[in-house]
């Protein structure tokens, strides 16, 4: 009978609902309001109520335009994704190497992006590859006239590569990091050579990193608008573009809806993989960042 009344309290306890999920009750609400609802709009669009018909679908398929628009953006993206990496996997490995004041400088340097405008970066890539611009007279002044990469989608690679470079270095400067220097030296006892070492036990441990930053680069190299309309042209013109010119041009939002749903399935698919492939990709925070495509 006593020990009854001493569990009452616990049980009462155990009982008692737990409050905790309010706290994330805000950003449920704001998900659903400013992504979850216009995805759903855009995909009963797509469908053209009250038919209910997959005609846009399929003429994605069937036009002529969409299939190579997006071919090119995908291509795009890759060259973005390697270039990127080239650049900042050797950025990510000295970020590790140097001293706390050398790290926090070179840390400096991959988030001056982000507090810069967007505006600002494309007006100023704008000035340096066009004509008479420093690119343009640098391979004028080496004897090789006609190199404009404004315009077209040389240029546009090149700006985007220097947009997205921070997403591709700090996961990798997060997972390098975290890797003990002890299996290296380890390695090395065993008799392995420094290449060795590196690709058989450095590498491996890194590739966690290198999905997740070739992820998000090439997702928000998917979505990209700002710098492709400013920087490229309506005859190399990418899916975001192709996706305002259906919306504020020929007002086909069933057309829309369908590209961006086939765009989000896209993505969706390259992030399961990922995830299977690399183990360390998150398709919730994947997801997430294609929202802030637009602004890019």
């Amino acid at each position: 009978m006593t020990t009854d009344l001493l569990d009452l309290p616990r049980r009462s306890e155990r009982r008692r609902p737990d409050a905790n999920w309010l706290l994330v009750l805000p950003a449920i609400v704001l998900v659903t309001a400013v992504l979850l609802v216009p995805l759903g709009q855009s995909l009963v669009r797509s469908v053209d109520p009250p038919s209910w018909t997959l005609e846009h679908y399929l003429s994605l398929f069937t036009d002529g335009v969409t299939l190579k628009v997006l071919g090119r953006t995908a291509v795009t993206a890759a060259i973005v994704t390697v270039c990127a990496f080239l650049i900042g996997y050797p950025y990510a490995y000295l970020m590790t190497r140097v001293g706390p004041r050398a790290r926090s400088l070179l840390l400096v340097v991959v988030l001056v992006p982000f507090w810069t405008s967007v505006m600002a970066r494309n007006f100023a890539w704008i000035v340096i590859l066009q004509r008479g611009g420093p690119v343009n007279s640098f391979f004028e002044f080496l004897g090789i006239p006609g190199v404009v990469p404004y315009g077209n989608v040389s240029g546009v690679t090149i700006a985007m590569t220097q947009v997205l470079l921070p997403f591709m270095i700090l996961p990798l400067f997060s997972t390098l990091g975290s890797i003990d220097r002890r299996l290296l030296l380890a390695a090395r006892g065993l008799g392995s050579s420094p290449l060795a070492a590196f690709w058989k036990v450095f590498w491996p441990l890194s590739r966690g990193g290198v999905v997740a930053g070739m992820m998000l680069v090439f997702t928000l190299s998917l979505g990209f608008y700002v710098t492709p309309a400013l920087l490229g042209s309506p005859q190399e013109s990418l899916i975001a573009q192709l996706l305002g010119q259906r919306t504020t041009q020929l007002l086909d939002f069933a057309g829309a809806g369908a590209l961006g749903i086939l765009v989000l399935v896209t993505t969706l698919l390259l992030v399961a993989w990922a995830n299977r492939f690399g183990g360390t990709v998150s398709a919730i925070g994947v997801v997430a960042t294609t929202g802030s495509k637009g602004r890019s």
